[in-house]
């Protein structure tokens, strides 16, 4: 466990998520805790694949072969228990690239299309910026956890007359895992009214004990043509940067369509170095992402308890899944410009802003845990001394 304590310096290195910082907050010393990616080095056989690969010293293009398809089938079916037939597979840099290209590919200008709320920001541009209409299903917060308004669902469906429904599982920023029925009673009504579903499942192999994550597009044969799935093991292994994403299509007459518009904007060839990383993390990361989750679920419960044994100001809503702790900061009885300032300028924390995320988000700010454990006590003492300040 020792590589997850070491705290690697990221200054320097083009990192948003540390050298946009100071940009952001106006700030030296605020402690970067916002972005979705983990200050943690990823697993060495996926470096020393790349060094390999580099070492050849030719960068042409680069064509994903079987061996890449056997290696995600492999790793979908043994984590997953989901089957793929490989020709499915359509490979993206990312997976906002593959929504921007799905929604163009499926859905006319005018439609409207369904989305959870508070849910990742870029859902909604991703609609708006193709002329397409936001229809809001806002999950609803029950005592600590938050629930689907299924009955909403189907008639804001019904109502909009929703072409598409963009799933979020594992859902970012709530850190929900939906169980089975769920899933199924979402996509019963979106059979029931022909509306095809997106899932983004990038957070799928970051679960904690005690839940499973299911593939929506697993649920049955009917489910399987209905849904188009979103993945990467850039959230898993710490490889954003390297632009690697597939999405899973089995329907023949969408994936088609779908490949028809990467093809015209030149999005079918992924990154050389990758795909190396893709491919050596599929075949030889299982045990450090178990370690992973392990530090993960460890961080979790940490950051819960300081919260809960020492300030009723703020309460962290129990993760399912994902990295990214959704914080309920609403008995600071600020409003939300107040809270982030509170966070940027008294805490010295750099967090997302919860109405980022939507209206419901308002309130609430995000965390990000997947770091050594030596940031994350410091992020959250500082959070703890500036709210007992507030309460002196």
């Amino acid at each position: 466990m020792e590589r997850f304590e070491e705290v690697v310096s990221r200054k320097g290195t083009r990192s948003v998520k540390w050298d946009m910082a100071e940009d952001l907050y106006q700030d030296k010393e605020v402690l970067p805790m916002w972005v979705a990616d983990m200050d943690f080095k990823t697993p060495s056989a996926v470096t020393n694949a790349i060094k390999e690969r580099a070492e050849h010293g030719i960068f042409g293009y680069t064509i994903p072969d079987d061996k890449v398809k056997a290696s995600i089938t492999h790793w979908l079916e043994n984590q997953h228990q989901w089957k793929i037939d490989p020709e499915w597979i359509t490979y993206s840099p990312g997976v906002i690239p593959s929504l921007h290209m799905i929604i163009q590919s499926l859905t006319e200008i005018g439609d409207h299309i369904i989305i959870q709320t508070p849910v990742y920001p870029p859902f909604y541009s991703v609609i708006k910026d193709h002329g397409r209409h936001v229809v809001q299903n806002p999950l609803q917060l029950k005592e600590e956890q938050y629930e689907i308004d299924f009955a909403d669902f189907e008639k804001k469906i019904k109502d909009h007359n929703v072409s598409m429904f963009i799933l979020c599982n594992p859902h970012n920023p709530v850190g929900r895992v939906w169980k089975k029925e769920e899933l199924q009673k979402m996509m019963d009504i979106c059979l029931k009214h022909d509306v095809k579903v997106v899932s983004d499942e990038i957070h799928a192999d970051l679960i904690y004990h005690g839940n499973v994550h299911i593939p929506a597009a697993s649920l049955s044969e009917k489910a399987s043509k209905q849904t188009i799935t979103c993945l990467s093991p850039t959230k898993t292994f710490n490889l954003a940067g390297l632009q690697a994403s597939y999405v899973v299509i089995p329907d023949g007459a969408a994936k088609k369509r779908i490949d028809r518009h990467f093809k015209n904007q030149g999005m079918l060839m992924l990154n050389t170095l990758g795909l190396t990383a893709m491919e050596a993390a599929y075949d030889h990361g299982e045990e450090w992402l178990s370690q992973l989750m392990h530090v993960l679920e460890t961080h979790r419960d940490y950051v819960t308890d300081r919260f809960h044994n020492e300030t009723s100001s703020i309460r962290v809503l129990p993760a399912e899944g994902t990295y990214l702790l959704w914080l309920d900061c609403r008995e600071l009885k600020m409003d939300q410009a107040e809270l982030k300032r509170f966070m940027q300028k008294e805490a010295k924390v750099g967090l997302n802003d919860g109405a980022s995320f939507g209206e419901e988000g308002e309130g609430f700010m995000r965390l990000n845990i997947a770091a050594p454990k030596s940031i994350i006590e410091d992020g959250v003492s500082r959070i703890i001394t500036a709210v007992k300040k507030r309460e002196q």
